[in-house]
């Protein structure tokens, strides 16, 4: 999907919900941590089986994710 291979889904791992290279690392995360500021460094550090190309596919995941698609229907 996309080139992201890096995100993975199993059914047996946290319920199926995106995640890191089959690990119980889910990506909704991920995310969460970038977007509350948190430094990729401080990232890695903390979970040290991430690699910063994990990040970037989570982010680049979740931008493909909320692509809109805005239809404006005038009445007649």
């Amino acid at each position: 999907m996309l080139g992201l291979e890096r995100i993975t889904f199993d059914p047996s791992i946290m319920a199926g919900q995106a995640c890191i290279r089959g690990m119980r690392i889910p990506v909704s995360l991920v995310v969460n941590l970038v977007a509350h500021g948190k430094p990729i460094e401080e990232i890695l550090e903390e979970y040290p089986d991430l690699e910063a190309e994990d990040i970037r596919q989570s982010l680049l995941y979740a931008a493909w994710l909320t692509q809109e698609r805005v239809y404006i229907f005038k009445s007649a």
